[in-house]
């Protein structure tokens, strides 16, 4: 089996070096010695590498990523964790949906100025409020 050196890693993952290094620190990954000063990985590195992106970009931590691989590496994850993920995207969506909405009522409003419009006022209410966003609670 040909091991790839983090060069080749991070050219054919397209992750950083540096980021190659701070996975490896975190248990995302595991190099398999060096040559050189150059760390060295095994092939399977890029699908793992490929998990842990599409992990990110769902939106899960690297903690919750680590979690999602078995001491053996392979993927062994929890399928209550991804519909909790699902469910929480499902409110995001809702949200900047609002937002969008209210924002393009604002834009096209005929009221002579934006605190003047009843919907921006209640976009501007949720936001203070944290119900935009995630900070707080909701308000109605």
């Amino acid at each position: 089996m040909r091991h790839l050196d983090i060069a080749e890693v991070a050219r054919q993952s397209g992750v950083p070096a540096s980021t190659l290094r701070f996975y490896e620190e975190k248990g995302l990954i595991a190099s398999t010695g060096r040559r050189g000063l150059r760390r060295l990985f095994e092939p399977g590195v890029l699908e793992r590498l490929a998990l842990i992106a599409l992990g990110r970009a769902a939106g899960f931590s690297l903690d919750e990523i680590a979690r999602m691989f078995a001491p053996d590496g392979r993927p062994c994850i929890d399928r209550r964790m991804l519909v909790a993920k699902a469910e929480q995207l499902d409110r995001t969506i809702r949200e900047l949906s609002a937002m969008r909405d209210g924002l393009r009522h604002a834009a096209a409003c005929p009221a002579p100025g934006h605190m003047e419009c009843p919907t921006f006022r209640r976009i501007v209410r949720a936001a203070a409020s944290g119900a935009i966003g995630g900070r707080g609670k909701k308000v109605p």
